[in-house]
């Protein structure tokens, strides 16, 4: 079984100019580089973070219905965590919203799913100073909605919790946000596995939760990545594994995280 989690950036791709440094492309998002991108990986079950539907930027395409065709995944659930575009004009999401654009994270399945869950995270203030020691300065910012997605899957090794989540970037709410999953977790039966962008790195996550680490590889930047933001945590005895990587790829500024198990 092969598992991955990916912060697809929307579906954005980075370029090289002349001089070799990255330059973000926003504009024209590639949907075959998309679909070529969830081929390579050929995942049995993927996490998506920052998963557009409907969106002008990426041509109003449904990206989590995009790789499942991809995936050949046999179930799937995008979870709306907004209305409109993050970074520009955005709202909660709700039913009033549905026929317009929405963001979110999604989690797909080639193996049946029994039962799906949505878990809203703890919200933050809708804008608040956060200090850039960079800069030596406060910059006012509104951060948008967090959620997870549990599925519950029938695979070759039996029951499998797969939870999927987007943590916040701002520190310590992060660390809160992590914390309310891993307590929402605790109902589960063994094996649960967490994962998804955290935006956090070192053995954060870890002592957090409790879990264990499958996969330690930095993710972040995708062209030279210096620490890990994406992560694949085990709680209880799984399957064993055969081999992990990050995989940099055509689409995202993050690397997709991927764990082989057995």
């Amino acid at each position: 079984m092969r598992l991955v989690t990916f912060n697809l950036w929307s579906g954005r791709s980075l370029t090289k100019k002349t001089d070799d440094r990255p330059r973000r492309r926003t504009k024209g998002i590639d949907l075959e580089l998309l679909r070529a991108a969830i081929i390579e990986l050929d995942p049995d079950v993927l996490a998506l973070q920052e998963v557009d539907r409907r969106q002008s930027r990426s041509q109003h395409a449904d990206l989590a219905q995009v790789a499942a065709e991809a995936m050949g995944a046999v179930d799937y659930r995008f979870v709306p965590t907004l209305a409109g575009t993050p970074g520009a004009l955005w709202s909660l999401s709700g039913p009033a919203h549905r026929a317009g654009g929405e963001y979110g994270i999604a989690l797909l399945s080639r193996y049946p799913v029994t039962q799906w869950q949505d878990l809203p995270l703890p919200a933050l203030r809708p804008s608040f100073k956060v200090m850039l020691p960079v800069m030596r300065q406060h910059l006012t910012v509104g951060e948008e909605p967090r959620a997870a997605v549990i599925a519950h899957l029938q695979t070759p090794f039996g029951p499998l919790a797969v939870v999927n989540t987007h943590l916040t970037w701002v520190p310590g709410s992060s660390i809160r946000q992590l914390q309310e999953v891993t307590r929402a977790l605790g109902q589960l039966s063994d094996p649960v596995l967490l994962v998804g962008d955290f935006n956090m790195w070192g053995a954060l996550p870890r002592r957090i939760t409790g879990y264990r680490p499958l996969a330690v590889h930095p993710t972040y930047p995708a062209a030279k990545p210096n620490r890990q933001l994406d992560h694949i945590l085990l709680r209880g005895r799984g399957p064993e594994i055969v081999a992990s990587r990050a995989v940099s790829l055509a689409v995202s500024d993050h690397r997709a995280l991927v764990v082989d198990l057995t």
